[in-house]
């Protein structure tokens, strides 16, 4: 059996290589129990609410995947609905890996709930992430929470390894055409066949999708976006995004009074500069 050591000691080393690794069973039973109860309340808020909570994207890209018609629901930020989701992301298992890829100083930017519906659940093109919230030094890092097993049938990701060593592709935010992407379907990327209390970390640069659920079950997922402590939000002229700033580990060696205020988004912009920008979910 491995040691504790050398499990993070391996889970960085695949991840330099290949820009994902993923984690096994890092949650006990009883928390996923209480986690997804948790979850399933959330979706129940969010249904009862009346707002659109449907975050299926648009355009050629989806259309060519699921037919024009799927649905995923979605908000940002469980932290914000439950105190157990904000324990899960303070726990010490899922912190020692992400300190493992990230170093000792971990900032969240945000999370994302995701559930994809029973055999009509929405699928992702292939994309990068660094657009919708590039960091000056590229930490940015995802999390993806698995609270159901999630194969090909019921939705499972996809990615291409060592694709994080491409760095920023042009026009890859997956939302259109893009000759970027052009060489990377969907089809051809490696399945992620993750069960449940997996957790699947990859880079911001790493390409990466999900298939429909075309299952009897829905797919049920929290992703953690979280950068390094030393690192922060550059300016981003095509879209705005929700950074919740909060220290998970170690320390914040960006923050102000007017960050810690919300008097500035990012670095050298106010916030009333991000206004009018578009705001996507992805996955």
């Amino acid at each position: 059996m491995k040691s504790a050591a050398k499990t993070l000691s391996d889970a960085a080393k695949t991840f330099a290589r290949d820009g994902y690794c993923v984690a096994h069973m890092v949650y006990s039973d009883k928390m996923l129990l209480d986690l997804e109860e948790d979850f399933d309340r959330i979706v129940g808020q969010l249904e009862r609410s009346g707002e659109n909570v449907n975050a299926r994207w648009q355009g050629q890209n989806m259309d060519a995947l699921d037919g024009g018609v799927s649905t995923i629901i979605h908000t940002h930020n469980v932290q914000r609905y439950s105190a157990r989701w904000l324990r899960a992301l303070q726990d010490d298992r899922f912190l020692a890996i992400a300190q493992s890829l990230l170093g000792p100083d971990i900032v969240l930017h945000h999370t994302k709930l995701f559930q994809k519906p029973p055999c009509s659940g929405a699928p992702f093109p292939v994309h990068q992430d660094w657009s919708y919230f590039p960091t000056k030094y590229d930490t940015m890092i995802a999390a993806t929470i698995f609270l159901s097993d999630a194969d090909e049938d019921a939705g499972g990701m996809r990615v291409y390894p060592k694709s994080h060593k491409l760095g920023r592709l042009e026009n890859s935010s997956g939302m259109q055409p893009s000759e970027s992407l052009k060489g990377y379907p969907l089809a051809r990327a490696t399945p992620i066949d993750a069960q449940r209390g997996d957790v699947l970390f990859f880079s911001y640069f790493t390409l990466h999708g999900s298939l429909p659920n075309r299952s009897d079950n829905p797919r049920k997922t929290v992703l953690a976006q979280m950068y390094s402590g030393s690192d922060y939000l550059l300016d981003n002229s095509e879209f705005a995004h929700v950074n919740e700033q909060l220290v998970l580990a170690g320390w914040n060696h960006h923050m102000s009074r007017a960050r810690a205020g919300g008097q500035v988004a990012e670095f050298g912009e106010e916030l009333c500069g991000n206004s009018a920008r578009k705001r996507f979910p992805h996955t």
